[in-house]
């Protein structure tokens, strides 16, 4: 499988060598990499798109909140995953202060918010309403919680508001932080055995929809400014009372230097555009397959040559 990666990506470095590009500033790419599968293969992904370019790249591991202030500054280029139920204020506040913009969508539409597999459903069938939750806490509650439900979320880092939702819609549940996404996948894999209830964090697009089918609870409806105006939602006197958007948006972002100073990079990335499957995919090869984040992009890279050929062919001068 190796050999063949790097023969796949000898192919990829002919067919789009440098030559057809005008000079890009011989500064390295910065591109930073978070705390999950798909944002680190994408990312390398990407910088072997921008190497076969002719561009030096390099990675630097970034909080997954900050980073928008280090897009704006220019100290890190660009980011490829703005999910618009964890990161969208953040990243609208570094818009509003410029220094960065939008680069463009990925095809793909995202999701966020608590899930369950759907061995759980058999153990409260009033889900996915939320209002079942209460009706149910008991069955989630552990050792941890006494008499209150689990819930296990997302990394702090990641700024999910899990305890200020609970709070909000008055849910007899404590929320715990996940230390990693890898966390919250051993924490569905060590209910699977005896299919226990089990409430956790979860996104789309990613791998554990395959593995585990299951269901997102819904919440009241998002609107905009449920996480600023207590007005928004069934709660006047609380934020985050609203479940996150069901269509969210996954975007990419650019410092504003990028077009001059790498005009072909920044026009691939403007090309660049992944869709739920090929991110699953991303994944996958980390998480299920167990490989490396650096060789994972490389597989992926070698099996989709013809999903990245359009992209870089239109940059060619």
């Amino acid at each position: 499988m190796k050999l063949t990666t790097i023969l796949s990506a000898a192919t990829l470095s002919v067919t789009f060598g440098s030559s057809g590009f005008a000079a890009d500033s011989s500064d390295p790419i910065v591109i930073p990499v978070h705390n999950w599968s798909s944002q680190i293969v994408m990312s390398n992904v990407v910088g072997l798109i921008f190497e076969e370019m002719g561009n030096n790249v390099e990675y630097v591991t970034t909080d997954s909140q900050a980073v928008y202030e280090s897009v704006r500054l220019g100290d890190v280029s660009l980011e490829m995953e703005v999910w618009e139920g964890a990161f969208g204020a953040s990243y609208r506040a570094a818009l509003g202060k410029g220094g960065l913009h939008d680069a463009g969508d990925h095809d793909a539409v995202t999701r966020e918010d608590w899930w369950y597999p759907l061995w759980t459903k058999e153990a409260c069938p009033g889900l996915p309403d939320w209002q079942a939750l209460n009706d149910c806490a008991h069955l989630f509650a552990t050792a941890e919680t006494g008499e209150k439900g689990r819930y296990l979320d997302g990394p702090v880092d990641w700024l999910k508001h899990g305890k200020e939702r609970a709070e909000a819609l008055g849910l007899n549940f404590t929320v715990i932080n996940a230390g990693s996404a890898a966390a919250l996948w051993a924490e569905i894999g060590a209910a699977e055995a005896d299919k226990r209830p089990v409430l956790v964090f979860n996104w789309t697009p990613n791998f554990a929809e395959a593995v585990w089918p299951g269901e997102f609870v819904n919440f009241p409806a998002w609107e905009d400014g449920c996480d600023t105006d207590p007005s928004k939602g069934p709660n006047p006197d609380a934020l985050y009372d609203c479940g996150n958007p069901t269509s969210g948006y996954l975007k990419k972002a650019a410092w504003d230097g990028m077009q001059e100073k790498w005009p072909n990079a920044y026009c691939a990335l403007t090309k660049i555009s992944f869709t739920n499957p090929q991110i699953a995919e991303m994944a996958k090869l980390v998480d299920t397959d167990e490989m490396e984040p650096e060789e994972a992009a490389e597989e992926w890279l070698a099996a989709n040559h013809a999903v990245v050929e359009p992209w870089i062919s239109a940059c060619q001068s």
